[in-house]
């Protein structure tokens, strides 16, 4: 007989009995924290989930280093975790900011834990939540761009969630994220690209993916600057229909196919076609070459705060 698909077995190792968070719990757990255990806090946070995989690929020099590290934060509800279900086979652990974790969080940041904004019924909601793989599609861009700049002399300088961007610019623009991408070329020159991410996993219409486009010019003209977007797609197919739908756009785009055979490199690499380009692909880089002059380089770089120069 079939097992019946209820919360209870989609979210296998989710539901743990927290201590009370004292004062002392608080403590002990700051006393034992890592600047790297930050680090993995602070990220989980503002990413929402990330899996086992992709916090290896992060912080840690092998896997079973990893394993033995975050369950010592499990153990010490800085961190929960829950496995997806799936009918055939199981699914990594993915990892979400715990209580006593938050509290940490909450600390070093001046806040109790209501102005920080935590609250682990919201934490743990993500393991339901229809936009999980769409969360983990969106993070894992961002691992791979980490990974790739530890060989290829580049640096993810930013990388916001897509709560941070609605906070932004959530009146005009809603991107899934935004990034900085700087690399150094063999020349020793270094090139930069500002860019908005929009990870398409094929749930929505060609034609709804395209429209978002006038929301990103319409951000461009409220703030004076250009920031390209580049559209994530989930195969080949897709891709080319989708251009077929752009026509001319008003702000930079590119587009490139996330399939694990698309490039080495990821999305670093040779993988991006410009929305008005034909022939060979572009690297990460190269777009911020390209676009220089429409991207408005000339002026003034807005701060980190915001880099849509609000």
């Amino acid at each position: 007989m079939t097992r019946p698909h209820t919360t209870s077995t989609r979210l296998r190792g989710s539901q743990i009995r927290a201590p009370r968070v004292s004062a002392e719990v608080v403590a002990e757990l700051a006393y034992r924290l890592t600047a790297r255990d930050r680090e993995v806090l602070t990220l989980v946070w503002e990413h929402r989930v990330l899996t086992t995989g992709q916090l290896t690929r992060l912080f840690f020099p092998t896997p079973e280093r990893a394993r033995q590290r975050l369950n010592h934060l499990h153990r010490h509800h800085a961190l929960l975790r829950f496995r997806p279900w799936t009918p055939v086979g199981s699914k990594p652990w993915h990892w979400v900011l715990g209580p006593v974790g938050a509290h940490v969080l909450a600390v070093e940041h001046g806040q109790n834990i209501t102005e920080f904004g935590y609250r682990q019924d919201t934490a743990t909601a993500i393991a339901v939540s229809p936009r999980l793989a769409h969360q983990i599609g969106v993070n894992e861009f961002f691992v791979s761009l980490h990974v790739c700049a530890r060989h290829q002399a580049g640096a993810v300088e930013q990388w916001w969630s897509e709560q941070r961007c609605a906070a932004l610019w959530g009146d005009l623009a809603r991107p899934d994220a935004f990034g900085r991408w700087t690399q150094t070329r063999a020349d020793g020159v270094s090139s930069t690209l500002d860019f908005f991410l929009e990870h398409d996993t094929g749930t929505e219409t060609l034609a709804r993916v395209a429209a978002k486009l006038g929301s990103y010019a319409d951000l461009a003209e409220a703030t004076g600057t250009t920031t390209p977007v580049l559209f994530w797609l989930p195969s080949p197919k897709r891709e080319a229909n989708f251009r077929r739908l752009l026509g001319t756009p008003e702000v930079p785009v590119a587009t490139a196919v996330h399939t694990p055979t698309t490039s080495v490199n990821g999305p670093a690499g040779a993988v991006w076609q410009p929305a008005d380009a034909t022939g060979p692909r572009y690297r990460l880089v190269d777009l911020a070459d390209l676009w220089t002059i429409i991207t408005r380089r000339d002026q003034p770089r807005p701060n980190n705060d915001d880099p849509a120069g609000h």
